[in-house]
């Protein structure tokens, strides 16, 4: 190890070393510092500069095992003194016969008999006894030792003298007293203890007029860095710098471990979910444990104790639970502190599994009851009590129930469904009144399923027996929207029907009864049709103060979104409003959830894709994954609407990775639809064959989720040729829509899809009336939708008539964010402005490229809109060939290099080519400004 903040130290040790002659005389050196604080490593520093120069150098470690074992570090000295092997023989004999003949391990106190003339600090003989003549020789065998220092100075180095056995220190002390004219150097090591070992001997020995002592503190930030640096991998260097503070609190004996760890240090593949100091063997983890096991018994329990405790904890709480008096409590908190293990008064959280990893799990629930029984004694927060409780798994006393109860609310208020499933299964264990259906039952229901919808299958089974003969109790009402994600509509009906028939509901009551109508009327807009007005009736009473209030203010939002009655530019501010309202909240997802819906349906894809960001980035989103998987969700279906599939299938895809599909219930339409439509929008046919492949439960086409996934499946099938399948779709999807009050463009565009449809069949008369009735003020289309629809149109109409449509088309793509669907309406306006002004020629082919080559996918490019393979025959603008203004177009669409040279039949290296010199000549610097730059070309016919 390359020393570090040592060079002042080692120098004194140098100085010490020098003054060793024949004026000074010899010198003692006491090395200080924490365990793991880097004592032996200056130690062996010394000790190699001592072996490079003409001094003689005898080295012994102290060891806990053998601090019974009398002589054992003066075996050692004689061991390395370099004495031939007859004379060894002979000193090792006289030091056993001093062992047989005197009593060598004295009590502490009778090392005084060192200096009433006893020189190997024998007690006197007890009463009644006679005392025993002590042999010369150990006086001889020091006396040897002590001669080797005539010629050139003796270095005795002693590592950890705390650990030395009684019999050495008595032999060291006779030696150090004829230190005063000897050219001899002791240099010892000594780690801070509870309880200082050997009291009269470091007393006698820190009394001597040569002694010095040299205490190493903990490496500094600065050091630590240049610690790193010495890293053989350079690409390590400063996630080590950067993390070694945390981690090692300046332990040299850590850093060492970091660097050598390479979960710790990121020079090995990690899991995210891998333990902050890698696995039990990993090496920062045993360099804990070796720490630990330097310090004393309570010095180890209290790193314990304080890992299980998790936060701070006052004093007088710690030293009852270690059964210490406070003054060693303190101490041993220092210690643990000098040794990197604490910070402050708690253990490094990244060091607390390694802490615990030898402790059996008994003794683990032993101390977690220990430490809720007098934590509640001490009066703690519920929370802190709670987790106690948990860990203990243990709630028999009467307070314990109470406190699991309060710490389940906080946990949910704070987005913590893990805590509040803890604390509640563990309530639900020691009840034995298991017949009716409590808050606590539904909170206990609500938390499982944020964890895993699957795991709240008994909670239902249960909630499904509390509809009983008897009535409903109000609070089986937080059971309906599980019930509804598992496609249980008719058990959620029932359950509000129960709960309705009560007489003389509370204010709250009817509030609940109000949003749970609402929801399923979303979910289910065929049932509870009269539950939109009754909640717009709410929404006036002022129960937006409460978690039900601000719900419903949520539900009516996202109903006025899918009303065409209803819908407006108010919907989206109030939305917006409310977002910016409770974006920090950790326990407000499900209303996030809610409002971010109404913002893609009022066409702010590009804001709800930030705010999915920003959500999906907080480290408490991993504590809920379901709803994890619910914002990719919404992320995916934002993605895919800005014209991003690639982005859209990502997050598809995590949404039915975070959570399973079949976790997903009913609701997996959602993210399987979005899946199909984004691999027919890039031209994946395959994959939305496997993806149109995966079962999809029925209760779902009952739902608005549902035609999400049937107009995609409808997209598809156009583009593979069945158009009779696909009209069947969309003529599905405008029955549904038109029997639940619900013919809103936001929802799913069936009229501009169809449209398509009709278009393919050479139906252009039907295409035009259907893009008509599509841009109808009645239907709410978005300005999506009709940048879209005014697309399509403008090639079914006279050339003038169409250019003014695609300059409107053009003008709503820009403002909404599509990015593909503009590429497509720049192309179509460029491809105008070149084509001269009269009637449209007669028997013009509108059938998408795809159609033109029939049931030949491979080729077939983006077949959501008419005349798109024209974009390849655009005639050339901005300065550009006509080859470099087909990339262009191609290009600005989203197509992936590949994907271009696939189309053209060209080589990926010439279109590389191509795109550098249309990003010189059209002066962008990235694929994401070719859109806008088009735009700006061809509106001024560059």
């Amino acid at each position: 190890m390359v020393l570090i903040q040592r060079t002042a130290q080692l120098d004194r040790l140098r100085t010490a070393l020098s003054n060793c002659d024949d004026q000074h005389g010899g010198q003692v050196c006491l090395i200080t510092g924490g365990v793991g604080s880097g004592k032996t490593a200056l130690l062996e520093a010394f000790a190699h500069e001592v072996t490079e120069s003409s001094a003689h150098l005898l080295r012994a470690v102290g060891s806990r095992a053998e601090r019974d074992l009398q002589f054992a570090v003066m075996d050692q000295l004689i061991d390395s003194s370099g004495l031939g092997r007859a004379s060894m023989r002979q000193v090792a004999t006289a030091v056993r016969l001093l062992a047989r003949t005197a009593p060598i391990a004295p009590p502490a106190d009778d090392l005084a008999g060192l200096a009433a003339g006893r020189p190997d600090g024998a007690s006197p003989a007890e009463p009644g006894t006679a005392e025993q003549p002590l042999p010369s020789t150990v006086h001889g065998m020091l006396t040897s030792l002590l001669d080797m220092a005539r010629p050139a100075p003796l270095v005795i180095t002693i590592d950890d003298v705390h650990h030395a056995d009684q019999a050495s220190l008595q032999c060291l002390l006779y030696a150090v007293r004829r230190l005063r004219h000897k050219r001899i150097m002791v240099v010892l090591t000594e780690s801070s203890e509870l309880r200082t070992p050997h009291p009269h001997f470091r007393a006698e020995l820190m009394s001597q007029p040569f002694f010095s002592r040299i205490d190493l503190a903990p490496l500094t930030d600065e050091a630590l860095g240049l610690l790193a640096e010495t890293h053989p991998v350079p690409a390590a260097r400063a996630r080590i710098a950067r993390r070694a503070p945390a981690l090692t609190g300046g332990s040299p004996l850590l850093m060492r471990a970091l660097m050598d760890d390479p979960d710790a240090t990121g020079t090995a593949p990690r899991p995210e979910t891998a333990p902050a100091v890698g696995g039990s063997d990993g090496p920062l983890a045993q360099a804990v444990l070796r720490s630990l096991y330097r310090h004393e018994p309570e010095v180890r329990a209290t790193a314990r104790t304080l890992a299980v405790l998790g936060h701070p904890t006052p004093l007088p709480v710690l030293a009852r639970l270690l059964a210490l008096t406070p003054d060693l409590t303190a101490q041993a908190v220092q210690l643990l502190g000098q040794s990197g293990l604490v910070d402050g008064d708690r253990i490094r959280r990244p060091l607390v599994p390694a802490v615990l990893t030898d402790l059996p799990a008994e003794e683990r629930r032993l101390l977690h009851r220990r430490a809720a029984e007098v934590l509640h004694e001490y009066g703690a927060e519920p929370e802190v009590i709670a987790r106690h409780l948990v860990g203990a798994e243990w709630a028999e006393a009467e307070w314990a129930r109470p406190a699991l109860y309060r710490a389940a609310d906080q946990a949910t208020a704070s987005g913590r469904p893990d805590i509040t499933s803890a604390c509640l299964r563990l309530t639900q264990r020691q009840s034995a009144d298991s017949g009716s259906w409590t808050p606590y039952d539904g909170l206990l229901l609500r938390s499982r399923w944020q964890i895993n919808p699957l795991s709240a299958a008994t909670d239902l089974a249960a909630l499904a027996a509390a509809d009983g003969p008897d009535g409903c109790p109000p609070a089986a009402l937080t059971g309906v929207p599980a019930l509804l994600w598992q496609g249980h509509s008719d058990k959620a009906r029932s359950i509000v029907a129960a709960v309705a028939q009560m007489s003389d509901p509370d204010a709250m009551t009817r509030a609940r009864l109000a949003a749970a109508r609402l929801l399923i009327s979303l979910f289910r807009p065929d049932h509870c049709e009269e539950a939109r007005d009754e909640a717009r009736r709410f929404t006036d009473s002022g129960t937006a103060t409460t978690v039900t209030g601000r719900c419903l203010d949520a539900l009516v939002l996202l109903a006025d979104a899918l009303d065409p009655a209803r819908a407006s530019g108010d919907t989206a501010a109030e939305a917006e409003l409310m977002i910016q309202r409770y974006l920090a909240d950790d326990g407000a997802l499900g209303l996030l959830a809610t409002l971010l819906l109404v913002m893609v349906y009022t066409g702010r894809s590009g804001l709800v894709c930030e705010w999915t960001r920003m959500l999906l980035a907080r480290p408490s989103m991993r504590y809920a994954p379901t709803w994890q998987a619910v914002l990719h969700a919404i992320r995916a279906e934002a993605a895919l609407r800005l014209g991003s599939p690639q982005e859209a299938e990502e997050q598809a895809r995590a949404a039915l990775t975070v959570i399973t599909p079949r976790a997903w219930g009913a609701a997996v339409a959602a993210p399987l639809g979005t899946l199909v439509a984004a691999a027919t929008e890039a031209g994946h046919f395959e994959d939305a064959d496997r993806w149109l492949a995966r079962p999809v439960p029925a209760e779902s086409f009952r739902t608005p989720l549902g035609l999400h996934y049937l107009a995609a499946r409808a997209r598809y099938q156009l583009a593979a040729g069945s158009r009779r399948a696909a009209t069947d779709d969309l003529r599905w999807i405008r029955r549904e829509m038109a029997a639940w009050r619900m013919d809103t463009a936001a929802l799913v565009p069936w009229r501009l899809d169809l449209a398509r449809v009709q278009l393919a069949l050479g139906r252009q008369q039907e295409a035009v009336r259907l893009l008509e009735d599509q841009l109808d003020p009645a239907h709410t289309a978005d300005e999506r939708t009709r940048g879209a629809a005014l697309r399509l149109l403008a090639g079914l109409v006279p050339a003038e008539q169409g250019r003014q449509l695609l300059a409107r088309s053009v003008k709503l793509l820009e403002s909404c964010g599509d990015r593909r669907e503009l590429a497509r309406a720049l192309t179509d306006r460029t491809r105008a402005l070149r084509r001269p002004a009269g009637p449209e020629p007669a028997g013009r082919d509108t059938t998408p490229a795809p159609e033109r080559r029939a049931h030949s996918r491979a080729s077939a490019e983006a077949p959501l809109c008419a005349g798109e393979s024209e974009a390849e025959r655009a005639e050339p603008l901005g300065g550009l060939s006509e080859a470099e203004s087909r990339v262009a177009a191609l290009a600005a669409q989203g197509h992936t290099n590949r994907q271009i040279s696939s189309k053209l039949f060209i080589t990926v290296s010439t279109v590389e080519q191509h795109l550098t010199r249309i990003y010189r000549k059209l002066d962008v610097k990235q694929r994401t400004d070719l859109a806008t730059r088009l735009a700006a070309v061809g509106a001024h016919g560059k």
